[in-house]
């Protein structure tokens, strides 16, 4: 046997800005990101928004105009702004993606250009999956807009979207051009996209820095009543860790079975299918947290008192603990509960062994490779009593 053995080391390296008012002339950090790339003329650019932001600040798209004419000859919009749904329908039909391809195309973008996606996280995947795949990578810099993308997605080097009932079945890693964390977008969230956002920081805190937790209990009550301060706190944590994770971790493009950053997302992801996405990502991702650490518990590994700090930081964030979609199966009574499902999905979705993150304490996880199923429906039996117990107490408050 004949062979050539080839080794490629690519060494990447992308900020993660924060600033307030991105598109407001004044504001220069837009046009000087791109300069320190050295183009010879302008940095063309074309921009990819969320419909939903579009609505929440009605006057973006003009002042997205009036900042690249502020900014001439520096830089040079291609086109009008492209406005797309947010939220997973802009994943789920692939009709949204080739738009983006489209007016990559029909912008004359070249892999020197720059694609500016504004938006949530669903947003920053599909525009994310465009740039990566059209030449083989346009430039991108994600603008995200939600507490979610700001602390956790739009921070990594993935993109994709869903196929064949599975989320993020299609999709690449491809680290960004640059981030920028805008916190004025953050102003106009609905109450439920603040707090579930915060779910990714508990994942983050939970099994990378127990200082951080104990941050987040002590900051809770102003979390909940959206102290912008606290937030901005808890965002450039998160990302920090999210971002050490990835570059320290030795898997950045996830070519084990083992994914820390997934801790609860086997079964937040199914949930999410479970109810057509009718239950954010964030949310979903606080019940697979309290699913885990729950079982965690009950398995012996989690001391009693630290896992009532997770349920009751999760609680104290205003997310549910228990769904619906987490019970029997309403279609053949007395088999395997649909979300269960997930974890085949999920070991499908990494390859290799089943790896699924526990936790011994905060801030210290491991992994474990197989899932005794009456321990983790014992889990979910817990998680709604809990809940349960949870709606009578609120209900004797208000009264």
């Amino acid at each position: 046997m004949d062979a050539i053995l080839q080794e490629i080391q690519v060494s990447f390296r992308y900020p993660v800005h924060f600033t307030t008012g991105l598109f407001a002339p004044a504001n220069t950090l837009l046009r000087d990101l791109v300069a320190r790339a050295g183009a010879s003329g302008p940095s063309r650019m074309l921009v990819v928004l969320d419909s939903g932001v579009e609505r929440a600040h009605p006057h973006l798209v003009s002042a997205i105009s009036a900042y690249f004419d502020a900014h001439q000859p520096s830089l040079e919009l291609t086109g009008p702004v492209l406005v797309i749904p947010g939220g997973e329908q802009a994943k789920n039909d692939p009709a949204h993606l080739q738009r983006v391809l489209q007016a990559i195309h029909g912008a004359a973008l070249c892999r020197h250009s720059y694609l500016v996606a504004v938006g949530g996280g669903a947003v920053l995947d599909v525009a994310g999956f465009a740039a990566a795949t059209a030449h083989r990578g346009v430039r991108l810099i994600r603008v995200p807009t939600t507490v979610l993308a700001q602390d956790d997605s739009a921070v990594g080097v993935k993109n994709g979207i869903n196929a064949f009932g599975q989320k993020n079945y299609v999709g690449t890693f491809a680290p960004p051009f640059a981030v920028v964390n805008d916190f004025a977008f953050l102003t106009t969230l609905a109450d439920r996209d603040w707090r579930g956002g915060l779910t990714e920081a508990v994942k983050a805190a939970l099994i990378r820095d127990a200082p951080f937790f104990d941050f987040l209990e002590a900051q809770a009550p102003a979390l909940v009543s959206r102290d912008s301060i606290a937030m901005e706190q808890v965002i450039r944590r998160s990302a920090a860790l999210h971002l050490q994770h990835i570059a320290t971790c030795g898997d950045p493009f996830e070519l084990g079975s083992s994914r820390p950053l997934d801790f609860g997302h086997w079964a937040a992801h199914k949930l999410e299918q479970l109810t057509d996405h009718r239950m954010r990502h964030g949310e979903a991702v606080g019940i697979g947290i309290a699913l885990d650490s729950t079982y965690s518990y009950l398995a012996g590994y989690l001391p009693e008192a630290q896992w009532r700090r997770i349920i009751g930081l999760i609680g104290a964030l205003g997310l549910p603990l228990y769904a619906p979609a987490l019970g029997e199966n309403p279609e053949r009574p007395g088999e395997p509960r649909p979300v269960l499902r997930g974890l085949a999905e999920f070991q499908e979705h990494l390859g290799g062994r089943l790896t699924i993150m526990m936790l011994e304490d905060i801030g210290r996880p491991f992994d474990v490779h197989e899932i005794e199923t009456d321990r983790m429906l014992q889990s979910i039996e817990t998680l709604k009593a809990l809940e349960a117990a949870r709606g009578v107490t609120t209900a004797q408050k208000a009264s």
